[in-house]
């Protein structure tokens, strides 16, 4: 079993993975003051949740885009497993052709999904991660990765929204019954919740009429489950794409994996 660990601004998620089953993922808050040793107990609280022993870890796989994270989580992951962690950055093969004006500033989260797009669908696709920002990147016809949009999130745009207007309450992301709302509650779900979903619809069309082709659409993250039900645009919803990619890059980079060493 592979652990793979998601690192990302709110959330860390780790998956144990085998072969191409996903034996349990858990979530832990995303903590820049955490030392290496906290992350290492609630490792080990994981493990021990799930039933897992820390010798049955033959590797781990990490993408982060908290880089004050990421050495203090390695750090753990090498004290808990006595093996060092794969991380996706320069340096791990990954296949995958980015052709954007600076390919090193590419999240890996935006690698890993892609990655883990093109092994089940066939481009010309968009790829929509629904985290603490949205992210949407699009790859062509050949798999190449072209572009693509950073948005704030759904609980960015809420928290500023609440944040900054006085009379406006707090609210739960439950899914608006109507675009017109008939009180303010209901007025704030439609935006925030409706107004989302237009906002994929739309740019979704606007980046197919650039690319010139009709794409298919694979949505995940948190959020997504919610959103992507009221978006008019037909979509994948895969809630375990990062976890796959991670799992693909572990085995493409591994002796084990590809033959090559890591």
């Amino acid at each position: 079993m592979i652990l793979a660990v998601d690192i990302g601004n709110s959330n860390i998620v780790i998956g144990g993975i085998s072969g191409n089953d996903i034996l349990f993922e858990a979530r832990l808050r995303t903590d820049s003051t955490k030392t290496s040793d906290e992350y290492c107990i609630d490792l080990k609280m994981i493990l021990d949740v799930y039933g897992v022993n820390t010798g049955d870890v033959e590797g781990a796989i990490v993408a982060s885009v908290v880089p004050q994270v990421l050495n203090s989580f390695k750090t753990a992951l090498k004290k808990l497993t006595g093996k060092n962690a794969l991380v996706v950055g320069p340096g791990l093969k990954t296949g995958l052709n980015i052709k954007i004006e600076n390919p090193a500033q590419t999240g890996a989260d935006l690698v890993v999904g892609s990655v883990a797009a093109l092994r089940e669908h066939k481009p010309p696709m968009i790829v929509i991660d629904m985290g603490t920002a949205t992210t949407m990147i699009v790859l062509d016809e050949t798999g190449a990765l072209i572009g693509g949009c950073i948005c704030p999130g759904v609980k960015i745009s809420l928290d500023a929204l609440t944040d900054r207007t006085a009379l406006l309450p707090g609210l739960q992301l439950d899914q608006p019954r109507k675009a017109i709302g008939r009180n303010t509650i209901d007025c704030m779900r439609s935006g925030i919740m409706m107004g989302n979903a237009c906002m994929l619809d739309g740019m979704i069309e606007r980046m197919e009429a650039e690319l010139g082709q009709k794409t298919t659409v694979i949505i995940t993250g948190g959020i997504a489950k919610f959103i992507a039900p009221m978006c008019k645009t037909e979509m994948i919803y895969d809630k375990d794409l990062l976890l796959k990619g991670l799992a693909v890059l572990y085995r493409e980079n591994t002796v084990t994996g590809a033959g090559r060493k890591s």
